[in-house]
């Protein structure tokens, strides 16, 4: 499994480097699994909503077998750099788009995943995205779940910021097998929740 992170100004840090560690992680101890932070144009750096600057290891191209991984920030003041922002200036929506034409799996954390309803993909399918944003995913035409994380097949989504360890996770499982992502929670000390045989 390989994974490309979209990053944008203004993403929320935690939607990103939690799942990138779960991903990582799985992959040093022996998965075939590996996640890389991309940007859909060539630069070094992007700021995150905390102000963290992060390191791009590369530009977006849209491999179709690759995961597409988007994270929320910044849904609710479309004039600062963020996921509202991103939402109306249309090019992360269309890359979303464009990696789901092509067969890709897309997956959006937080309000990451108000960017693939942008995009068209969560058009009559299972979804969630951070509470916030909850309303603004119903004016859609979005089946909302109740729920930590929603896996449907090709489209995944988690709700607020910490929800997108257990997509992580769950990804590693469904891709890789439960013990790697058993292992991958012991190692990082995390309690999974709504994992697939758990309480």
């Amino acid at each position: 499994m390989h994974v490309d992170i979209l990053l944008y100004d203004g993403f929320d840090e935690l939607d990103a480097v939690g799942p990138y560690e779960v991903f990582q992680t799985a992959g040093a101890f022996g998965a075939d699994c590996d996640a890389r932070l991309v940007a859909l144009d060539d630069r070094a750096t992007v700021t995150a909503s905390h102000g963290l600057r992060v390191g791009v290891d590369g530009v977006f191209d849209s491999d179709p077998s690759r995961i597409l991984l988007v994270p929320g920030g910044g849904w609710s003041d479309a004039s600062k750099p963020g996921a509202g922002m991103e939402a109306e200036a249309g090019d992360v929506p269309d890359a979303i788009a464009a990696h789901a034409d092509a067969g890709g799996v897309v997956a959006g954390v937080c309000t990451g995943g108000m960017l693939l309803a942008h995009a068209g993909v969560l058009d009559g399918r299972p979804a969630v995205t951070h509470a916030s944003a909850l309303d603004d995913l119903r004016a859609m035409d979005v089946d909302v779940r109740d729920a930590r994380f929603v896996d449907d097949g090709d489209v995944l989504t988690a709700g607020g910021v910490t929800s997108g360890i257990d997509l992580a996770l769950h990804l590693v499982e469904r891709e890789c097998g439960a013990e790697a992502a058993d292992r991958v929670a012991t190692e990082i000390e995390y309690v999974r929740v709504d994992a697939p045989g758990r309480n």
